[in-house]
């Protein structure tokens, strides 16, 4: 794999780190919709690299969606479980950003930190497991 490719991996997967580190303060805080738009996109960008590095294409948040499914949900290589928190985060926070008087609250939210925290981890280590 050429540097250039390598660097963007590395730049999606420390910028997945550093907006879940956000999403936790957001937490503390007791902002929840922001909340779960950061937990979103802490899982969009280690799957946008996963995919990448794996020379699968998807220019949009759907398409990104739409070949993680096809390529490690439906393979098993990620548990259907982690597929539907993915799903469920790309609703939310669909929801959260342009749907009026929707409120999410830290019964919803809070739990959410650790599983996104798991997904993350798992989505990492099959990254880092591609040649």
């Amino acid at each position: 794999m050429d540097g250039l490719k390598e660097d963007y991996i590395e730049y999606r997967i420390a910028k997945s780190k550093e907006v879940f580190e956000d999403a936790k303060l957001l937490a503390l805080n007791s902002r929840w919709n922001s909340c779960i738009n950061r937990l979103y996109y802490s899982s969009f960008y280690i799957i946008s690299a996963l995919l990448y590095k794996a020379s699968i294409k998807a220019d949009t948040h759907n398409g990104i969606k739409t070949q993680f499914f096809q390529h490690y949900v439906k393979s098993n290589l990620v548990d259907a479980e982690h597929g539907k928190l993915y799903v469920h985060l790309f609703q939310w926070r669909q929801k959260s950003d342009y749907a009026d008087f929707i409120e999410f609250d830290e019964e919803t939210v809070n739990p959410l930190i650790e599983k996104v925290e798991v997904f993350n981890k798992t989505v990492l280590e099959i990254l880092r497991s591609i040649n």
